[in-house]
């Protein structure tokens, strides 16, 4: 079992969704977040001031997959979430070692997405 951590542009995210939809993938978790990467500082003016804006916001997504999952989750998040330009995002794969889930007490991979 993997949990899947995508940090993605804002604007993508519902391109990214179908195609996790279209995969097969199924649960997940949203969140808005903010981050600086590679991405050049931006300087606003607001209310006045300037002011050097280091964040930009992101969405992070977190996906449970069982070990079959993880290629079709990664490319569909790949080929959906990319525009080419600095600021696209990671993709992260780490390990799991143990799920539950709660409403029906099923263990690992039980609790995430079948495998085919």
């Amino acid at each position: 079992m993997k949990l899947v951590v995508a940090i993605i542009r804002g604007e993508k995210l519902n391109d990214v969704l179908e195609a996790l939809f279209r995969a097969e993938v199924r649960g997940l978790s949203i969140s808005r977040v903010q981050g600086h990467g590679g991405e050049t500082e931006r300087v606003e003016t607001y209310r006045g001031t300037t002011v050097k804006m280091e964040l930009s916001e992101k969405v992070r997504l977190e996906i449970g997959v069982s070990d079959h999952f993880v290629e079709p989750t990664v490319k569909a998040i790949l080929s959906s979430a990319r525009t080419g330009e600095v600021g696209d995002g990671k993709i992260f794969v780490l390990p799991v070692e143990k799920v539950y889930r709660i409403r029906t007490g099923e263990e690992d991979t039980a609790a995430v997405t079948p495998v085919f």
